[in-house]
């Protein structure tokens, strides 16, 4: 069977694909029963879909290759795409947009779309080749032909939702080299000098944390696991193994301490029961601020800066996202065609490019895709 474009995956790269390309050109292929599953669950199931402040600077990967995409296709045009589609994208903390109501608004705007062009469900590629000009792409029930090949399959998050390694599978066979994968936008798992958050389970504080060169600002959420929370979310993109540094207490004015009469778990601006598990830690009596010595209030001063190192993260199955992928130096940056075969493209999060939390993924998710479309529809 013939077609001119395969779409291989049938999340938010892929839908926005299958809407940006003429009508009967492409033939989508997802494994799970339903297309836009992840789209779903993400943000609350509100679907956080992009963000005001963008650029290069939010994402890991090469910053020129993200940028490329982004120029092409931003969050402004975005926003007036999807407006044209009667969606209207609502702003929350002052530069986050999320779909109003809940992410199957978003969902409708692609299903309506992708209608013009034909759609595989419940089906597993498995195999990719190519000769002379035509690709054959095998499944577990067909064999296709086209002329153009996008691997949209996504990462390795969240393997409930049908996550699977087959777009690196791909890449491979065609000579691409991968980037280690990481779950990352995930949760961390703590040593055993950090056991004491798993009591604090549920509760969540302001904190910045330093992680490489990078800072992460938000909140932390203490869980029975160790620690998530958006600040700790942010900082797995970051974080390869050894330690991070969280300010527990950032931007806090010492100096009214001393002349306080209030107890440390009073004046402190931090939960209570989170002052308190410190203050055991640190081997401080929950005291008056001005009984406290010189030599306690440097113990105290250690949580502007409390250094460890976490065990690992939540894995794959809690990740948001997944780091690594495709290395992009072999893929054109203006249009997501690999260097090494013609007609064969990538997008979205197989692609070694992560963004942090905050509609960043989803956005290069679409810019991506833009190019992608842009790319093929001069070929058509």
């Amino acid at each position: 069977m013939h077609n001119e474009i395969i779409i291989i995956g049938g999340g938010a790269s892929a839908l926005m694909l299958a809407s940006l390309l003429p009508k009967n050109s492409a033939t989508v292929i997802e494994h799970n029963a339903e297309p836009g599953a992840k789209i779903l669950i993400s943000g609350g199931g509100k679907c956080n879909i992009t963000n005001v402040v963008m650029g290069s600077e939010y994402y890991v990967g090469k910053s020129t290759f993200v940028q490329s995409a982004l120029d092409l296709f931003d969050e402004k045009a975005l926003l007036k795409w999807l407006q044209s589609r009667q969606l209207r994208p609502v702003l929350k903390k002052n530069h986050q947009y999320f779909c109003s109501q809940s992410a199957k608004e978003l969902l409708d705007v692609f299903l309506k779309e992708g209608k013009k062009q034909k759609m595989f469900l419940g089906e597993n590629v498995t195999n990719v080749s190519k000769r002379g000009a035509f690709f054959s792409v095998r499944t577990d029930k067909r064999t296709l032909n086209a002329k153009y090949v996008v691997v949209a399959s996504g990462g390795l998050s969240f393997p409930k939702l049908g996550a699977s390694p087959i777009g690196y599978e791909i890449a491979a066979s065609f000579g691409h080299k991968i980037k280690r994968t990481a779950p990352a936008l995930v949760g961390f798992t703590v040593q055993k000098e950090q056991f004491f958050f798993k009591a604090l389970s549920g509760v969540s504080t302001e904190v910045e944390i330093k992680v490489a060169d990078q800072y992460c600002k938000g909140s932390l959420l203490f869980t029975h696991k160790g620690i998530s929370g958006p600040a700790i979310l942010d900082a797995s993109l970051y974080w390869e193994k050894g330690k991070i540094e969280v300010d527990f207490l950032p931007n806090f004015a010492w100096e009214s301490i001393q002349k306080s009469k209030k107890q440390l778990s009073s004046l402190l601006p931090m939960p209570k029961r989170v002052t308190k598990a410190f203050l055991v830690q640190l081997n401080l009596d929950d005291k008056q601020g001005v009984k406290i010595t010189q030599e306690e209030l440097c113990l105290l001063q250690t949580l502007n800066h409390y250094s460890f190192a976490p065990a690992g993260t939540f894995g794959y199955a809690k990740a948001e996202v997944t780091k690594g992928g495709i290395c992009t130096n072999e893929v054109h940056a203006d249009s997501m065609m690999s260097k090494k075969t013609e007609g064969l493209y990538f997008t979205g999060e197989v692609l070694d490019v992560t963004g942090r939390l905050g509609g960043y993924n989803f956005q290069w998710a679409f810019s991506s895709a833009y190019a992608c479309a842009n790319s093929i529809k001069k070929y058509l």
